[in-house]
């Protein structure tokens, strides 16, 4: 944040002697001062939803800086720049103090954000609006490659790298073109998933936090017993393929099961791909060894399975589970899902949960259900 706030600054200083009100900022409707004030009054509305901690409702703070009837002078342009390294400071601050698993209220896609979207978000503000300024004024801006790179792998989730983080930016929101793909209309960026059960939060994976695990770290996450299992930094590279061949979606992707009691991640769950075209989706997941035997993965899979019938087109969930892995094939049946078949060749058993049309109902068959309910207790 502080980084895209000083280039911000720096670029916007060497014009702000010029007439900013008297010219329009690039493709915008408006001139370039409202466009600076806007970016200010944003930057210190994010602040306000993260540290307010709002739930229901984007509260909107507009800034004032034409003086009032008091006798005060209205901001020039070296002013407005000092409220945006002000409010700027004001959003770093409070995304410092806030804790991880605090969401805020924000209405795309998913009507949440927590610290790290509402970090994208205020840099993808002054990113692009400082273009704005600068293109108005015929002047050229180009920021450094690493906060355009937070921007993307944060909230464009579904937007395939290109030749550069700062032209891929810009081609993403309608401000730039790219070699071998369509101009952008309108257009929307997209905050991470978050599905709550029981117990758990399924919080889904960005394209940042999958590199992370893929290449090693925590994804972002404390982990109980203090590193993710293999599994989830194998799904985690599959993701990271996923977002550079421009196929990653962001509810059909993987999800760190976090515990809400201490905010520590017992696993990984989530789809190999988006649905068919015949309405199914497989999933996959794993257990931390020292998170296991607490029913988390039973819990997390019929979060995360009633969540996907409760998609337009989505018929039945699909595991496909090595036939020796007893544990595993105890969790799909718990969780309401049938065998429906298997594989003699790769050692492995298929199981369909499917949602019983007219009712809204997730389920295998009755029988599995009842069995799965009388030995929850005693899940691997």
């Amino acid at each position: 944040m502080e980084e895209a706030v000083a280039d911000c600054v720096t670029a916007l200083r060497a014009v702000a002697n010029r007439d900013w009100e008297g010219v329009r900022a690039g493709r915008l409707e408006w001139d370039c001062r409202k466009t600076a004030v806007h970016m200010a009054s944003d930057l210190l509305a994010y602040a306000g939803q993260l540290a307010g901690r709002a739930q229901d409702a984007y509260i909107p703070f507009e800034i004032t800086l034409d003086g009032t009837d008091d006798g005060l002078d209205p901001a020039d342009n070296a002013g407005v720049l000092q409220v945006i390294t002000t409010t700027g400071a004001l959003l770093a601050a409070t995304i410092r103090t806030t804790p991880r698993a605090v969401r805020a209220f924000h209405p795309y896609p998913f009507r949440h954000a927590n610290r790290e979207g509402f970090a994208a978000m205020g840099v993808a503000e002054v990113l692009l609006h400082t273009h704005d300024i600068a293109e108005g004024l015929g002047v050229r801006y180009e920021p450094p490659a690493e906060p355009a790179s937070f921007v993307l792998t944060r909230i464009f989730p579904r937007v395939r790298p290109g030749p550069t983080p700062w032209q891929t930016l810009l081609w993403a929101t309608g401000r730039g073109e790219l070699p071998g793909r369509e101009p952008v209309g309108p257009w929307r960026w997209s905050n991470n998933p978050v599905l709550r059960g029981e117990r758990l939060d399924l919080e889904g994976l960005t394209p940042a936090s999958a590199a992370d695990l893929g290449a090693g770290g925590d994804g972002g996450f404390a982990w109980v017993g203090s590193a993710p299992a293999e599994g989830t930094r194998v799904g985690a590279g599959m993701m990271v393929k996923q977002y550079e061949e421009g196929e990653f979606r962001p509810e059909w992707t993987a999800y760190v099961l976090v515990r809400r009691e201490d905010d520590l991640a017992v696993g990984a769950m989530g789809f190999h791909s988006a649905p068919d075209e015949d309405g199914r989706v497989e999933v996959g997941y794993d257990l931390v060894e020292d998170a296991r035997g607490h029913g988390y993965a039973t819990e997390a899979l019929r979060t995360l399975s009633a969540w996907a019938l409760a998609q337009d087109g989505v018929r039945t969930v699909t595991a496909v589970i090595d036939r020796d892995n007893v544990a595993s094939q105890g969790v799909v049946t718990r969780a309401g899902f049938t065998r429906v078949g298997e594989d003699g060749a790769k050692g492995e058993y298929v199981y369909e949960l499917r949602e019983v049309r007219g009712t809204g109902e997730a389920r295998g068959t009755g029988e599995a259900r009842e069995a799965g309910e009388a030995r929850e207790a005693g899940e691997a």
